[in-house]
């Protein structure tokens, strides 16, 4: 399971850009460890979370939601937030270049904590 640390500042609210990889077949999981500008833990309590994926086909332009992603709270005073697919959601999705986001919210606040680019790789081989 991978983890990324990056700060959100809610003010701006600019989400934070970072690309991550899919294995087709492959359960998938990432943690975001998210700060604030003060450097302290971005507290999630009372959020709620989403986060989605869209094939891109070519430069600004997408399909729509092709998933969602599973969206985890593991942490809320200690900002830690889990984003994740099962092997038969990877499994079904074809190679190439996705764009994602991911959201939380409370009550009519809502913030797009990070987004980014998502290559899906598909797999070479199976075990027999």
């Amino acid at each position: 399971m991978a983890s990324r640390n990056i700060t959100f500042d809610p003010d701006l609210g600019v989400p934070y850009g970072t690309n991550l990889t899919i294995y087709g077949g492959a359960d998938f999981s990432t943690t975001f460890n998210i700060t604030n500008t003060a450097n302290t833990a971005f507290d999630l309590t009372s959020y709620t979370g989403s986060g989605a994926i869209s094939k891109s086909v070519s430069i600004g332009a997408t399909l729509g939601i092709t998933t969602s992603f599973t969206v985890g709270i593991t942490s809320a005073v200690g900002g830690k937030l889990n984003i994740s697919l099962g092997s038969t959601a990877t499994r079904s999705l074809t190679e190439g270049r996705y764009v994602y986001d991911v959201l939380v919210s409370s009550g009519s606040t809502t913030y797009t904590l990070v987004n980014g680019n998502i290559m899906v790789v598909p797999p070479v081989s199976s075990a027999p």
